[in-house]
């Protein structure tokens, strides 16, 4: 009988498969059935590893079995994909117990005459690991896609983009296991009073190198201590929380995140805005909007109200706010190394469609920014199309908003958000440059 884990994670690649979900929902769905946390954390890294590396995997596999990756059938490549990343990236498990697993998952799924090829293929894959045929930096496009694991068509464009040696180190930070990011909750404590409360519950952290508030951890299990129920932090990826910090809304302002869900940045506005300012935060989904709510409520933000709105069909509100902040939905091709599942699910054609909504989100947004406010537009996009090519358009249509950078802000030279400001002033996080997911962000003032 195949362990629990490899079951589990069978049923993790099928799900998949079969648009059960993303994987961060998928994972968390099947986990359940595991009452041992070392076989979740097993069916977690199988996963996420099969999904990060498939392309490499598939290369391998079809090497090794002598015949095209689409020749093979789906159950049987899953199998296939999750055995051969344990015999090629997990040292702890013996090659033995991976290949004998896998043969009896195909019995096990009603694949028996597979049982065979699966056999020798795997076998010859572990015998062959240190020597497999994998291209070379010579061959630049096949070197990110292939050895790298990435879709051909944007590993193209980051070569266009970026040239060679910095699209391989976007590839690589992609493929490395993302840290633990924890943001203070500083309507409720300091991010070195959390510091010092999660060591005392034995969570070893150290400070983010740009977010102010930011805490990176080195040791334990800050989610399953008492702190957690307390509302002191919330996990926050580094360059999202710099999004927040980039946002800079005056105390006492009042202040729209219109696409607020699941939180985290309304939170961080309604620190800034203080007791004095108002914060209203939104989203169009109702699990979003629930999600949001438990939010707002753990990290006791009073001084906020929640709506349901589509900003695609117009906004409730007047010119009354003084910010008004936009983290649009986009291809999220900036957080592959969080969601590695994203590079296999994205399209290029996905980026003229984004645009289009978020051009048509910004503009609807606007109309809630009173004469003098600001606009602030964001993606977690690494693509030009969805980042500044939309400012542009937005600029173009709408004369009364400029682009402006925040450098005057006296509180933004004392933080790493100044670090992290492009040529025209733009929030611009990259993992070349900064070791961070690839987030935009713009400030766009409204004259009149």
């Amino acid at each position: 009988m195949p362990a629990p884990a490899r079951l589990v994670t069978l049923r993790v690649l099928r799900a998949l498969r079969g648009r059960g979900g993303d994987l961060a929902s998928v994972l968390e769905r099947e986990r359940r059935s595991l009452p041992d946390a070392r076989d979740r954390a097993l069916v977690t890294e199988i996963a996420i590893g099969a999904v990060r590396w498939r392309a490499a995997l598939d290369h391998v596999i079809a090497w090794a079995g002598e015949r095209r990756i689409d020749e093979f059938d789906a159950a049987v490549l899953d199998i296939l994909r999750i055995s051969a990343f344990q015999l090629l990236h997990l040292d702890r498990v013996p090659a033995a117990a991976a290949v004998d697993d896998a043969v009896d998952l195909c019995r096990l799924e009603g694949h028996p005459r597979a049982a065979g090829a699966v056999n020798a293929i795997l076998r010859r894959i572990s015998r062959e690991r240190a020597r497999l045929p994998m291209p070379g930096p010579e061959e630049p496009l096949a070197y990110l896609s292939v050895t790298w694991s990435h879709p051909q068509w944007l590993a193209a464009r980051w070569i266009a983009r970026l040239g060679i040696e910095h699209a391989v180190s976007w590839v690589r930070f992609n493929n490395a296991p993302a840290p633990l990011t924890l943001r203070a909750n500083t309507l409720r404590t300091s991010r070195d009073a959390l510091a010092a409360a999660l060591l005392s519950a034995g969570v070893a952290t150290h400070p983010c190198r740009f977010a102010p508030d930011g805490l990176i951890i080195d040791s334990g299990q800050p989610l399953e201590t008492p702190l957690a129920r307390e509302g002191l932090f919330l996990a926050q990826d580094e360059a999202s929380q710099l999004v927040g910090v980039f946002a800079a809304p005056a105390a006492a302002g009042r202040v729209l995140d219109a696409c607020a869900a699941p939180g985290g940045k309304a939170v961080q506005f309604a620190s800034a805005a203080g007791p004095r300012g108002f914060v209203v935060a939104g989203d169009v989904r109702p699990r979003r909007v629930h999600l949001l709510r438990e939010t707002l409520v753990a990290a006791r933000a009073d001084r906020t109200a929640i709506v349901r709105h589509d900003l695609l069909d117009g906004l409730p509100f007047g010119p009354v706010f003084d910010c008004v902040v936009v983290d649009a939905p986009c291809s999220s091709l900036g957080t592959i190394r969080r969601d590695p599942d994203i590079r296999w699910t994205r399209e290029p054609g996905d980026l003229a469609w984004f645009a289009g909504r978020q051009l048509r989100m910004i503009t609807t947004a606007s109309r809630g920014v009173r004469p003098g406010g600001y606009l602030v537009y964001a993606t977690c996009s690494s693509e030009p199309e969805e980042n500044d090519e939309v400012v542009d358009a937005f600029l173009a249509g709408t004369p009364e908003f400029s682009l402006e950078p925040p450098a005057q802000d006296p509180a933004l030279p004392a933080c790493g958000v100044a670090e992290c400001l492009d040529a025209r002033g733009c929030l611009r996080t990259t993992p070349h440059q900064h070791g961070l997911e690839a987030f935009f962000a713009a400030r766009l003032r409204r004259r009149s």
